[in-house]
């Protein structure tokens, strides 16, 4: 399949499962009662077990998406005495400063409620999604296998 068309493909449907997440919450008043909850771990679990799916057809070397440990890891053992310099740390080091910002956003948010750090996620997903379906058509150079 063509990358560009997976990756705007994933994120659509990330973004409608996200959209029955915060309907979810929206319906249950922002409180998180039993029924609220299992249905946001299925919907949630969906969408996180989606992106690690893509990212993994997608191959993108040196970035795990859900595995923030295994990236310390890589960049400590990738540093230091033994084991040499790290080939590109900055992809490394950028994805645990992202994943801890978007960590400290989203508690921030969770103060006000659950439905505002969904919203805001669904917000984020559908403009990542509108902008990535314009690049995605065939012969775009970023989408070539790798």
């Amino acid at each position: 399949m063509h990358r560009g068309r997976l990756l705007a493909s994933a994120m659509t449907v990330q973004v409608v499962l996200f959209a029955g997440a915060l309907g979810t919450t929206v319906a249950g008043h922002d409180k998180v009662g039993t029924a609220v909850r299992y249905t946001l771990i299925v919907l949630l679990g969906l969408v996180m077990r989606l992106q690690n799916a893509v990212v993994r057809r997608l191959g993108v070397p040196d970035l795990s998406t859900t595995v923030l440990t295994l990236t310390l890891i890589g960049l400590a053992a990738d540093s230091g005495p033994t084991g040499g310099a790290a080939p590109r740390p900055g992809r490394r080091i950028l994805s645990v400063l992202a994943m801890f910002l978007s960590a400290l956003a989203g508690a921030v948010l969770l103060k006000i409620g659950i439905s505002l750090v969904l919203a805001v996620a669904l917000a984020l997903l559908a403009t990542g999604a509108a902008v990535l379906w314009r690049p995605s058509v065939p012969g775009a150079g970023w989408a070539a296998a790798p």
